[in-house]
């Protein structure tokens, strides 16, 4: 079995407020925690991967918080308190200062993250 804290989880990507801090958790599993400030949008630099959304589904849990997701099938508005799921071909922005915790396959979550990082240091 393998656990992990928010502190133990190395800093995949950092910026603008964002952070995003992801461990593999054993199979073919992630771990991320993300904080994502009031008003950050993801779409940018999702821009460029297939309908410029992010194509790996995600298992969570927003500690803190409004997110809205969208999606190729409408938006839809997470708080805190609601447990989730994201299925591929979505972009978050952030309605207020947000915390989540979400559970992904490893191989779909590293190509988006590598993705964003690429995009981010283009200025994206």
């Amino acid at each position: 079995m393998t656990a992990t804290t928010w502190n133990e989880a190395p800093v995949a990507i950092e910026g603008d407020g964002v952070e995003l801090r992801v461990r593999d958790i054993g199979g073919d599993m992630s771990v991320a925690f993300v904080r994502f400030p009031q008003g950050a949008d993801m779409a940018p630099v999702l821009a460029g991967l297939p309908g410029d959304l992010c194509q790996c589904p995600h298992w969570g849990y927003l500690l803190k918080g409004r997110l809205r997701m969208r999606a190729v099938d409408g938006d839809e508005v997470y708080e805190a308190g609601q447990a989730f799921y994201w299925a591929p071909g979505h972009a978050p922005e952030a309605l207020e200062d947000c915390e989540y915790l979400d559970f992904s396959p490893k191989k779909e979550f590293d190509e988006v993250v590598e993705h964003i990082k690429a995009a981010m240091r283009r200025g994206g």
